[in-house]
């Protein structure tokens, strides 16, 4: 469990396992200093780009696409993108594929029922095990609905372990 003290604000631990900023905190913190917020960089170019409807099982209670229902829409992406370079999440048959490492959203507008969302990607910062996918989410209008990064790192499920990127895999990812 993480510790109220390593945080900038004040936090209350909920039972249902959430985390809740005192409100007269908050706005004392708000008068000082501001938020640190999550940047997702966006890469000079894409090598990707798909459209998803948003379905109004994705809306959540304020009418608008919910973070939970974002999330799937970017791995319905992923697998679109990775079969374009002729991979797939995980091969079944031989146990290798890939694992997601970490995951930052960065919401900029808000995407409702009917909207078309137009997802562009590129593969960035490779290292030996894996590289960072980025995601351009916007609306049939081009207005901004969000930037996002995964993690996505290259694993052995028959082993349970990491395995090497490979060379000619990364090559197709940066679209050589």
């Amino acid at each position: 469990m993480m510790q109220a003290a390593q945080l900038s604000t004040r936090v209350a631990y909920l039972p249902t396992g959430a985390y809740a900023t005192t409100s007269a905190h908050y706005s004392a913190a708000n008068q000082h200093e501001a938020m640190p917020r999550i940047k997702v960089n966006l890469p000079e170019n894409f090598l990707f780009s798909t459209e998803i409807h948003v379905r109004i099982t994705d809306l959540n209670y304020g009418a608008h696409l919910g973070n939970d229902a974002l999330l799937g829409i970017l791995h319905e992406a992923r697998v679109k993108f990775l079969q374009q370079v002729g991979s797939m999440e995980v091969d079944r048959a031989t146990g290798k594929g890939h694992i997601m490492a970490d995951v930052a959203i960065e919401y900029k507008g808000e995407a409702f029922y009917g909207d078309v969302l137009r997802i562009e990607m590129a593969a960035n910062d490779f290292s030996r095990y894996g590289f960072d996918l980025v995601y351009w989410v916007r609306n049939q209008d081009g207005r901004e609905i969000a930037r996002a990064k995964t993690g996505m790192l290259a694993f052995d499920y028959n082993t349970r372990k990491l395995m090497p990127l490979p060379t000619e895999y990364a090559q197709r990812l940066r679209g050589e």
